[in-house]
């Protein structure tokens, strides 16, 4: 007998790790929120541009997330002539080479913004994709720390524009030079000490997550994750580390660079440490004090001190436009994972506690930041460029909003439903649809089994439609001409719930609908949307 032939077998349709697939209510809240976002920086003065997914790799340079392997830290591939190709892993690379590419017919400086997804060929993890948004704004063509201080100045005034009150965020300034300077104090200067120079950085970056502690293990011989994971360190000697120490593990050094306290009593300190405030209080500032300290211990290092003076020019500016330090300040823990950095660095960090949706704490950290990168376009030009920006995590932080309750998470209104009460008049409702979308209203015809009424219904509650229409035969053939009923299914949502008597029940649904002559379609359809006052963007 026979072997039955195998039934083939069904693909199992599954994600690969580190990515999600999103749907409309969270795309409609990610537009929401990049809208907010986009008018806070074209304020500032930038403007749009976009570049491909895809760049030579040569193109994005040794500064990838990981080590030398073209595909290490990022997707890569080879094309018909083997070139090497790599999904973009951040917006700034890209945008390197475009203005290189564009250099002469730019305006300089060059003051842009992007919004896109980027790629990290990196071992996901809880809020760690290998796809996500980030929304940039950058300066090529200055070397001002003006430049620095105003992409601080936007970052706190995107937080605010997102909702996220005054005191729950900081952005947190540095400059690299001080790090540098650092190293090279360790011992851990010029190109040969590259590598390791990285992996230091890569671990003191790691401080807000895993401590002193845990950043000292990674700066030593290495460090063992909960999961069993080793990661190797730098294999930094004991004098290396408590010197690094001294940079991002005091407490102090962590401090406000400067503070803004009101006070009616003006005590007698020099003019350019006092800010007038109208007729109100005044704005006292300190001068940063631990910055001196820095000076001293390091004033070996030409690079900490042009570090510092940057990081006070900085301060000075922010303070004269009356940013005080619940929104910006100098933390020199801060030093981005990228080794593109060439002076001042900025990292915007939530400071509210949540829980998520299985009770645990969650605590976000830092969901943007940038910095200084005035090597990068001049690869390209073989000329200094200077350059700085600030980039935003768009899907990191809309989960932190989201969580926080401070991002409009409704989905958005779907289309009106014209529905097929007569499947032989599918012409007539068409025509009715096209009359809809001929007046800017969003509308669709019902376009599964019209058989039943109940069905359509249902779908357009599934759509969280506005409105329905309904059209059958003693409507079409109504005594005083052609009608429709209008079927207003927000209002037809929220009965029921309260609602025990059956006839004061049916009373209000069959006040929900309303029948109308065919020719007042659109001007019905307006009023009920205006009474919701529904807008599609």
């Amino acid at each position: 007998m026979a072997d039955k032939p195998k039934k083939p077998q069904k693909l199992r349709a599954r994600l690969p790790r580190g990515l999600e697939d999103r749907d409309a209510v969270a795309i409609a809240a990610t537009r929401r929120m990049t809208e907010k976002i986009r008018e806070v920086f074209e304020r500032y003065g930038f403007e749009p541009v976009e570049t491909p997914a895809m760049e030579y790799t040569d193109a994005l340079g040794k500064f990838l997330p990981d080590q030398d392997r073209p595909n290490e830290g990022v997707f890569s591939f080879q094309d018909d002539d083997e070139q090497w190709i790599s999904l973009r892993y951040d917006l700034t690379a890209p945008l390197a080479r475009y203005v290189a590419e564009h250099f002469d017919k730019l305006p300089k400086p060059y003051r842009s913004y992007r919004a896109g997804y980027v790629f990290r060929n990196e071992k996901p993890g809880p809020g760690r994709f290998r796809q996500f948004m980030q929304f940039d704004a950058d300066t090529v063509g200055s070397a001002s720390p003006a430049a620095d201080a105003e992409m601080c100045m936007m970052a706190a005034d995107t937080m605010e524009a997102l909702g996220i009150p005054r005191g729950s965020y900081v952005v947190k300034v540095n400059n690299r030079k001080v790090l540098d300077g650092v190293m090279e104090s360790i011992g851990l200067g010029g190109e040969e000490n590259a590598g390791r120079r990285l992996t230091v950085l890569r671990a003191i970056d790691k401080l807000d997550r895993l401590g002193v502690e845990g950043v000292r293990q990674l700066l030593g011989e290495g460090r063992k994750d909960e999961s069993g994971d080793f990661t190797k360190g730098a294999g930094l000697k004991e004098n290396q580390i408590e010197l690094l120490e001294k940079l991002y593990g005091h407490q102090e050094s962590r401090s406000q660079d400067f503070f803004m306290a009101e006070t009616d009593e003006i005590p007698a300190i020099a003019d350019d440490r006092l800010l007038s405030s109208g007729n109100g209080p005044k704005l006292i500032i300190a001068n940063p004090r631990f910055l001196d300290t820095y000076d001293q211990v390091f004033s070996k290092s030409e690079l900490v001190l042009s570090g510092t003076k940057e990081l006070r020019e900085i301060s000075s500016i922010v303070r004269s436009s009356e940013y005080g330090t619940q929104r910006i300040k100098i933390d020199v823990s801060v030093v981005r994972g990228l080794e593109y950095y060439t002076g001042p660095v900025y990292e915007v960090e939530l400071l509210l506690d949540t829980v998520d949706e299985k009770g645990r704490p969650v605590r976000f950290g830092s969901v943007g930041g940038g910095g200084r990168y005035d090597g990068l376009v001049s690869r390209f030009r073989g000329e200094p460029v200077p350059a700085t920006g600030f980039s935003i995590g768009v899907s990191r932080l809309q989960a932190a909003l989201t969580l926080l309750g401070k991002l409009d998470a409704r989905p958005e209104y779907g289309p009106v439903v014209v529905t097929v009460f007569d499947k032989d008049r599918v012409a007539d409702y068409q025509k009715m649809v096209a009359t809809l979308r001929n007046a800017d209203i969003r509308a669709e015809l019902y376009l599964g089994n019209p058989k039943n009424m109940g069905n359509q219904l249902k779908y357009a509650d599934a759509r969280n439609s506005p409105v329905a229409i309904v059209q059958g035969s003693n409507e079409r053939e109504h005594a005083e001409g052609a009608q429709i009923i209008v079927q207003d299914l927000i209002a037809g949502r929220s009965i029921g719930a309260d609602i025990a008597d059956r006839d004061e029940y049916l009373k209000k649904k069959a006040a929900a609908q309303e029948m109308v002559p065919a020719g007042e379609l659109v001007a019905k359809v307006r009023e009920v949307l205006a009474r919701y006052q529904v807008k599609w963007n």
